[in-house]
């Protein structure tokens, strides 16, 4: 019983420092989830326009190749025919290597950033 009464008192004389204990730590959840929600935010925009300029400059490359291609073989229909067997053979083969190119390397980079946003500052000096 005395020691019930006395984990009672020490709830009561410390209250106020548990309640600031637990309001400190949501805030630090809070900080943290607005920095990761900050930075996907800020990626999400960069690769939304870096996906529409590398559309923009393989639509010009394309066109480029086209014309190029029209001029050597002396006929439109065969240099875009070309442009167009070789931008298909370029799709087949990113569809073909996906994994090793695309797949693997993002699920390596967020395993490695998820791992070391987990480590303490000093943990990070030592990587």
């Amino acid at each position: 019983m005395t020691e019930h009464a006395n984990l009672g008192s020490f709830f009561k004389e410390n209250k106020k420092w548990v309640k600031d204990y637990f309001d400190t730590r949501l805030e630090i959840f809070k900080l943290k989830l607005i920095r990761i929600f900050s930075k996907s935010a800020g990626y999400f925009i960069w690769i939304i326009i870096s996906l529409f300029l590398v559309f923009l400059f393989f639509i010009f490359l394309g066109l480029v190749t086209g014309f190029w291609l029209s001029e050597l073989t002396g006929s439109y229909v065969k240099g875009f025919g070309l442009t167009t067997l070789i931008i298909l053979a370029v799709i087949i083969i990113l569809t073909l290597l996906r994994k090793v190119l695309f797949v693997n390397p993002i699920i390596r980079n967020i395993i490695n950033r998820a791992s070391h946003e987990n480590d303490t500052p000093e943990e990070k000096t030592n990587l």
